[in-house]
């Protein structure tokens, strides 16, 4: 057992979504403080938005994320329709489920081959993969399912990232049949490539398991990433309107982030979260073909995470297959959006990274005058910390050296897949 006090600081994190350090206090073998500051997250679009017009905001808050600007922009998109009262016709619906879709395929494509397959493999980066055989036909797959999920957003949404076709309403361009036909054949194609990755994630042994595990996720019978009610692994459910009500805001000094407690409990956003609450509603295909890898659901194991998002690639195949085989896209006007009076709406969609909340209130000029964001990962931060606690001491306990125990920091918060600690190998330890 490794013996003694000391701390933990790893500074300036590279290669991540954003920037983050973490500092960990250890005293007589028990981690007394652990410290997860995000240190660029506070960009004030919030306030940013208001006085802009309702129906451009979208394109505005899509700024907040690369990486997921397209669940940004839908949530809000959600929101400004629920102020308007306007409920979007069917086609607009499928078009916007394909784009979240394209976003998931790709996205978690990025983090799982690209960041943390090389984990599974004992390497430090994908470039360490070698040049030819099964791990460099890995690397070949890897791109190409990602390549896919760019593709469908791409042809539906106008760009995989920041995409100018949703509107409140509508998309101001439809996709032609012919190019969801076009991107069909490359979703076909890779969907093989996305089970076998399920597979490889499924014979992943690591293992840290949730102590006290609530998962929350919006719950629907098509396992999409839309729908009006939010979820409880302790078997509640409340209408998405409802959730900031139950949220508390726990304010983190040393964190440009907010930490969120539900009921004042912590609690997990993201694929595991879903894969718990909605396995049953995958689709039939994606149950059949992934076969065991499914059973091991639902589960607290923070690992999973990954699985249950490899998991998710195959299921946005197989439903972007069906919405592609059975819409007949038609040009449609948009909508005019038209207030009589300051009005408010309210959304939440699920983000690959987990549960995304977005309040508005809009004046009858038509003009924005609050916003409030609930982001995931900011809501999985306490879950994170505790964790980090938890891991140390136990790896402390197993008589792990300290670059052991760094990296298995890494690996779990990786799993979490947040938003600004995705990357591989990316702390820089001064032990003191």
């Amino acid at each position: 057992m490794h013996k003694g006090n000391f701390d933990i600081n790893m500074n300036n994190l590279s290669k991540i979504e954003g920037h983050a350090d973490l500092d960990i206090k250890v005293e007589g073998n028990k981690v007394t403080d652990v410290k997860l500051r995000i240190t660029e997250n506070k960009r004030f679009f919030t306030n940013a938005v208001r006085g802009k017009p309702a129906i451009a905001t979208h394109q505005l808050v899509s700024r907040i994320c690369g990486t997921c600007s397209i669940a940004h922009l839908t949530c809000c998109i959600e929101a400004v329709e629920k102020a308007y009262h306007h409920v979007p016709s069917y086609q607009t619906l499928m078009l916007r489920h394909l784009s979240l879709y394209g976003l998931n395929i790709r996205d978690h494509a990025m983090h799982l081959y690209l960041f943390c397959l090389p984990d599974l493999f004992g390497k430090d980066s994908l470039l360490d993969f070698a040049d030819e055989g099964y791990e460099h036909d890995l690397v070949h797959k890897a791109f190409d399912v990602k390549a896919a999920g760019n593709k469908l957003s791409t042809i539906v949404a106008g760009r995989a990232v920041h995409a100018m076709y949703p509107v409140p309403g509508n998309f101001v361009r439809i996709p032609k049949k012919e190019d969801l036909k076009a991107v069909a054949v490359d979703l076909k194609k890779v969907r093989a490539y996305a089970l076998e990755f399920v597979d490889i994630f499924y014979k992943c042994n690591f293992e840290f398991k949730e102590q006290e595990p609530e998962y929350i996720a919006i719950k629907n019978d098509d396992f999409s990433y839309l729908g009006d009610q939010l979820c409880s692994t302790r078997n509640y459910c409340i209408p998405e309107e409802q959730f900031a009500n139950h949220l508390t805001r726990n304010v983190i000094p040393y964190s440009q982030a907010l930490g969120f407690k539900f009921e004042g409990k912590t609690y997990i956003v993201g694929a595991l979260a879903r894969m718990n609450l909605n396995g049953g509603s995958l689709h039939r295909k994606t149950r059949e073909d992934v076969g065991s890898a499914f059973r091991v659901f639902p589960s607290d194991n923070i690992y999973h995470n990954n699985l249950a998002q490899a998991i998710e690639i195959v299921n946005c195949v197989d439903r972007s297959l069906d919405i592609i085989e059975e819409l007949e896209p038609k040009e449609r006007k948009s909508p005019v959006l038209k207030l009589e009076k300051d009005s408010e709406g309210v959304a939440a969609i699920e983000a690959p990274r987990g549960t995304l909340y977005y309040h508005l209130k809009i004046n009858k000029l038509g003009q924005v005058t609050y916003a409030n964001l609930v982001i995931p990962t900011a809501q999985n931060q306490i879950s994170m910390e505790k964790n980090v606690a938890r891991l140390v001491e136990q790896n402390l306990y197993e008589g792990k050296r300290k670059r052991e125990i760094q990296y298995e920091i890494e690996k779990l918060i990786r799993a979490y897949d947040p938003c600004m600690s995705c990357a591989t190998h990316f702390l820089r330890v001064n032990w003191l």
